[in-house]
């Protein structure tokens, strides 16, 4: 991967950040991280790795509890100003139509950044929204998804424990076009599979960027 490790600075203060870009990169996509681990976790990586790998360029960075070392996670308005300060970087360093969107916690954080402060992208890449917690099945955090008129790509496994399929697929039918699903099968919150039960042969990240790919091509 083309990648550069640097500081991004914002009003919470240095934030590391990873970018992956290379020569072939027609749009960038900031990519949050969730609230189990930084953006330097192997999960941001391979998803990271396999966007660069469709020409999808990347933007991760750490929100201030991860970078002071914290595991309860930032406030809503802390996040979310991460979120466009982070975007902002990218309209201003990058000639390239923008994303936005990443994993869990940052990917919910980014639709309330689009959602609340009409936060201006191409489309929105959201890996296992996690539309409630594990084991109490609710569609309140689906709530403001109807304020989003960007285009969002649901990308979740068939094992999500954070994103019951029913309940998941119900409020994106709700929300309709050009809103879209994609089922990783046998996945779960971290993209980890069962093996000997998955019927596809491809990687699920690679599966995963390339539906992406076709999505943001389609728009």
């Amino acid at each position: 991967m083309a990648e550069k490790q640097f500081v991004l600075n914002t009003s919470t203060g240095e934030l590391s950040a990873t970018l992956n870009a290379s020569s072939n990169a027609t749009h960038t996509l900031l990519l949050a991280h969730g609230a189990g681990a930084d953006h330097r976790h192997a999960h941001m990586a391979s998803l990271a790795c396999a966007f660069e790998e469709n020409n999808i360029a990347t933007l991760r960075f750490n929100f201030p509890f991860k970078q002071a070392g914290r595991n309860r996670v930032d406030s809503k308005s802390v996040a979310t100003a991460c979120v466009i300060e982070a975007a902002d970087y990218l309209k201003k360093n990058l000639a390239l139509p923008v994303l936005i969107g990443g994993h869990s916690f940052g990917g919910r954080m980014a639709t309330h950044a689009v959602a609340e402060y009409a936060l201006k992208c191409k489309a929105m890449i959201l890996c296992s929204f996690p539309l409630h917690p594990a084991g109490k099945p609710a569609t309140d955090r689906a709530d403001h998804l109807k304020d989003v008129s960007t285009p969002m790509l649901f990308l979740s496994g068939t094992r999500d424990k954070l994103g019951s399929q029913p309940l998941l697929d119900e409020q994106v039918r709700k929300l309709g076009s050009p809103h879209q699903i994609h089922w990783l099968d046998t996945g779960d919150h971290s993209f980890k599979i069962l093996k000997r039960s998955r019927h596809s042969e491809i990687d699920i990240y690679t599966e995963a960027a390339e539906i992406a790919r076709q999505f943001i091509d389609a728009l």
